[in-house]
C-alpha cells in the first residue's frame, strides 16, 4: 500500500503521532505533505499525549483525527481511550494507525515479542475495531474497510488500522539532519572512558546498541550496563531507583531526547529526590532517529533550564568533545545530582550490531554486579 494512497483513503486532514520504523513510509509521506504543521501534523511527546491532542482537535472541529504509533505505545493510550474517548464517557472517535512490531511468527527484538502477541487483544478489549494492512492489501479492500469504519466512527467509537511489516511503501529519499557535529557512538565511547566500573543505565534504541559494541571493542564486561531495550522514557527512573538504593555508587543514565520528552515528569521526581550519586546524560539529536529520524521538539526547548527548575543541582549543555570530557570528569567528582545535555548529530553506522546477550542475561549479570556495591 503506497502511503499517499493510504492517506487519501483515510480522508483525514489532521495527524498526530509518535514515529515508528514500521510506519516510516507513512511518516516520510506526512513530512513531505505537511511537514510539522500545527493544523495538519504534530509529532507529540507520547501516544497518550497524541490521543488527548487528537481529542481536542475533534472537539474543536467535529472532524476525525488520525493518531499513528508503534504498538508499544498502546500502553500509553489505554487511559485516555478508556476514560476519555470511550462512548460510555465522551464518545470521541479517531483512527489509530499502529505499526505491528513483534507480530507472532515474525522475527523481532525481545522487547517487541510479548507486545506483539497481545496487540490485537488489547485493541479488542478497548472496544476498538481493527483492520490489518498487509503487503497484499488492495486499495479496494482498504476503502471498503474505511467505509465500514465510518459508521463506527459516526457513533463515537474509535478504529485501528494495524500495519504489518513492509505493508506501507513510499518512494522518497527524505533525509533528516541537524547542525550538530558530535557522533553518538563516539559520545558513548567518551562516557565509558570516564565511568570506569560505575553502573550505566542506557535508553532504548541505538544508544544501548552502541554501548554494547563499545564494551566489545574495549574488551570490557557487559555487567556494568543495564540496556533498557524497551520502555522508552523510563531509563532515568530506573537509574533513580538504583541510585537511591546504592547511595555510595555513582550511577549514570545515558538518555535520549525523544525518551526524555516521552515521560518528562520523571525529571521532576528525580530533581525532588535529588540523589547526589546520579548523573543524567541526555544525548540530544533532536530526532526519533532509531525509528527513522523524524524530529522531536527537543531543539526548541531548554533542557538545562528544565533540569534546574526540576531541582538538578548541576545542569549544563555541551557541543564539543573537549567540553564533554570536562563535564564528565566534573560530574564524576561532584557529589551532586547532575545533568549533561550533549548536542548530537543524526546518524549511526550502517553495520551497527545488536546485543548478543538476552535481556534476562543482561538483567542477571547487572544485578549480580550491583549486589556487591553499596
Amino acid at each position: 500500500m503506497e502511503a499517499g494512497a493510504l492517506i487519501n483513503i483515510i480522508g483525514a486532514d489532521f495527524y498526530t503521532g509518535v514515529p515508528d520504523s514500521q510506519l516510516k513510509s507513512l511518516c516520510n509521506c506526512l513530512m513531505d505533505t505537511y511537514g510539522i504543521n500545527a493544523l495538519h501534523h504534530i509529532i507529540a511527546a507520547n501516544e497518550g499525549n497524541c490521543t488527548a491532542l487528537a481529542a481536542g482537535y475533534h472537539l474543536a472541529t467535529g472532524k476525525i483525527p488520525v493518531v499513528y504509533m508503534q504498538n508499544s505505545g498502546i500502553g500509553n493510550i489505554i487511559n485516555p481511550v478508556a476514560s476519555l474517548l470511550n462512548n460510555k464517557v465522551y464518545a470521541i472517535p479517531m483512527v489509530f494507525v499502529i505499526g505491528w512490531r513483534g507480530e507472532p511468527g515474525i522475527h523481532d527484538e525481545p522487547q517487541h515479542i510479548y507486545q506483539g502477541e497481545i496487540t490485537m487483544k488489547l485493541l479488542h478489549d478497548m472496544d476498538i475495531e481493527t483492520f490489518i494492512i498487509s503487503k497484499e492489501t488492495t486499495k479496494k479492500e482498504l476503502k471498503d474497510a474505511m467505509d465500514n469504519f465510518r459508521g463506527i466512527l459516526s457513533v463515537g467509537k474509535s478504529v485501528a488500522l494495524v500495519v504489518r511489516k513492509g505493508a506501507i511503501t513510499y518512494d522518497s529519499n527524505f533525509i533528516y539532519t541537524n547542525d550538530n557535529t558530535m557522533v553518538r557512538e563516539k559520545i558513548i565511547q567518551h562516557i565509558v572512558k570516564v565511568t570506569g566500573e560505575n553502573p550505566i543505565v542506557s535508553t532504548t534504541g541505538k544508544a544501548s546498541r552502541e554501548l554494547f559494541e563499545t564494551r566489545v571493542s574495549n574488551n570490557q564486561s557487559h555487567k556494568y550496563d543495564f540496556l533498557t531495550v524497551g520502555s522508552m522514557g523510563h531509563s532515568s527512573s530506573i537509574a533513580l531507583g538504583i541510585a537511591i538504593n546504592k547511595p555510595q555508587t555513582k550511577i549514570w543514565c545515558v538518555d535520549g531526547d525523544g525518551a526524555v520528552l516521552m515521560h518528562m515528569g520523571s525529571m521532576a521526581v528525580i530533581g525532588s529526590n535529588r540523589p547526589q550519586n546520579m548523573v543524567h546524560i541526555i544525548i540530544n539529536n533532536e530526532s526519533h532517529e532509531t525509528v527513522g529520524g523524524m524530529p522531536t521538539v527537543a531543539g526548541n526547548i531548554n533542557l538545562v533550564a528544565i533540569a534546574k527548575a526540576c531541582g538538578y543541582s548541576n545542569a549544563t549543555s555541551v557541543n564539543t568533545f573537549e567540553a564533554l570530557d570536562v563535564e564528565l570528569m566534573s560530574a564524576k567528582k561532584t557529589n551532586q545530582l547532575s545533568m549533561i545535555e550533549v548536542k548530537c548529530s543524526i546518524g549511526a553506522r550502517a553495520d551497527l550490531g545488536r546485543p548478543t546477550t538476552t535481556a534476562l542475561e543482561n538483567k542477571q549479570n547487572f544485578m549480580d554486579y550491583l549486589s556487591g556495591l553499596f
